[in-house]
């Protein structure tokens, strides 16, 4: 590992790889059952049934390029040949899930499942060993909690950077006969060829920026190459050396519930901005900067916060905090003491909720990346092997649910209540007046209820300052005593 305190360079260069998954990610959450049930006329029901297929595949593609990665022997270290080799099919497959060469509904069923696999296995390829990188390049407690900081503020800023390139380039650009630009196909083609580009730009600035570090790293040398069947074996090997970890249990399966219900609320924001809020493109865009800003914000000041009051306690504060703020609005909607729609109050209001939301969701979304990183230290301490892969095959796995099975979810709640489709369904006056309130009972109360079961699991975890503290004191002797 760098013993030295790391630069900003090493620092910026790890972090803005994190960008273009912050553009998958909103890619795959925000538009992409919209796009296939509003604009191209699938039930939303098929649509989450496609997309979920992919969460399935994820799940292995997860693990396996975690073991892999753990596993790979070359010149280039264990983390970037895989980085390297990704950013291009990754672009790829993102493009092609807006640009469909078929129309019938089956047809785009299979395009769909096919694409959604293709582009998050390829994701995983490259996300999993990011991720781990991030965990094997220092011990330092600052410097690896900067390093989460920095990716998770670049993941924001990638985010947002799909939002606005939508929202303020093309979605005017292409607005045709009073109708909004989400409500055009033509729209979503140019957007997606441009944010692909941007993915592969910052995918491999970060494999190229960081390859200094790559004589530092931890390399595997006393084992041969492993054939294909051999790294299926060690996959499952792994994977059962990692769960034995209670820590590691408990932290993946609270942030886990809460990454599913922030893709279910993510997947049907627009439906809810759209007609739920009736926001049109000039108020969309000051709500959505307002998360992105207060999460940034939270991302800063994250490191001092740790500091005050801990990671454990930061993490508990966070995932309340986004499931108090997410039922808040919607609440005080249907008791209705929240202004109406076209109330001047109403932006300024969602905008202030939002930045405090993405502030306080910030210390949950860092403090879980830099805790499961001490509990790789735990498990070196524990059997002797650095598995930063595996571990964060779980991370990689957690973030992408929220695109997963929070569409998968988000997708079949709109089945049960008969949410209308097609490019004609433009306002609420177009939806049943009952079907907005059970869409709004679901996306706010029932959803965000759930996240609060995440902090009975974070309750469980018992690894502290102390207890790491010590365990990077015994870890460095016994690397001294090699």
């Amino acid at each position: 590992m760098v013993t030295d305190k790391l630069g900003f360079n090493i620092k910026f260069a790890y972090g803005i790889g994190q960008a273009g998954e912050g553009m998958f990610g909103t890619g795959l959450s925000f538009f992409l059952l919209f796009y296939y049930s509003q604009i191209l006329g699938m039930g939303p029901g098929l649509a989450a049934s496609a997309i979920g297929i992919a969460v399935i595949v994820d799940a292995f593609s997860d693990v396996f390029a975690g073991s892999l990665s753990d596993h790979w022997q070359s010149n280039y270290g264990r983390r970037h040949p895989f980085m390297f080799a990704s950013f291009l099919p990754l672009s790829g497959c993102f493009f092609f899930l807006f640009f469909p060469l078929v129309t019938s509904e089956w047809a785009l069923f299979i395009w769909l499942a096919v694409f959604t696999n293709l582009a998050r296995t390829m994701m995983s390829l490259y996300h999993v060993p990011h991720i781990a990188l991030g965990a094997e390049i220092t011990e330092d407690v600052q410097d690896r909690t900067a390093l989460v900081a920095y990716r998770q503020f670049f993941a924001n800023v990638g985010s947002l950077l799909a939002l606005l390139v939508f929202f303020l380039v093309f979605s005017p650009f292409y607005k045709i006969e009073g109708a909004a630009g989400r409500f055009v196909p033509d729209a979503y083609i140019p957007w997606a060829l441009c944010i692909a580009a941007a993915m592969a730009l910052t995918i491999f600035w970060s494999a190229w920026g960081t390859r200094s570090v790559i004589p530092f790293l931890s390399q595997i040398s006393t084992q041969p190459r492993l054939s294909l069947m051999g790294i299926f074996r060690s996959l499952f090997t792994d994977f059962k050396e990692v769960t034995k970890n209670k820590n590691f249990r408990y932290l993946f399966l609270g942030v886990l519930v809460v990454f599913i219900m922030v893709g279910v609320t993510g997947t049907l924001d627009i439906y809810m901005f759209t007609y739920f809020w009736e926001l049109d493109e000039q108020i969309i865009v000051p709500v959505l900067v307002a998360y992105a800003i207060g999460n940034a914000l939270g991302t800063f000041i994250s490191v001092r916060l740790f500091s005050s009051f801990g990671k454990k306690a930061c993490l508990i504060f966070g995932g309340l905090s986004w499931a108090f703020f997410q039922t808040l609005p919607v609440v005080l909607r249907l008791l209705d003491w929240f202004p109406d729609n076209g109330d001047t109050l109403l932006m300024p209001l969602l905008v202030a909720l939002k930045v405090i939301q993405g502030f306080s969701t910030a210390q949950a979304n860092v403090g879980y990346g830099s805790m499961m990183a001490d509990v790789c230290d735990e498990h070196e301490y524990q059997t002797g092997l650095r598995q930063e892969g595996a571990f964060f095959a779980a991370v990689a796995f957690s973030a992408k649910a929220t695109s997963g099975f929070g569409a998968v979810i988000a997708g079949w709640a709109l089945e049960f209540i008969d949410w209308p489709t097609g490019p004609e369904i433009r306002t609420a006056a177009d939806v049943d007046p009952d079907t907005l309130l059970n869409m709004g009972i679901f996306y706010g109360p029932i959803v965000a209820g759930l996240g609060f079961i995440s902090v009975l699991f974070y309750t469980q975890y018992k690894l502290t300052p102390e207890r790491h503290g010590t365990i990077l004191v015994e870890l460095a002797e016994r690397r001294r005593s090699k």
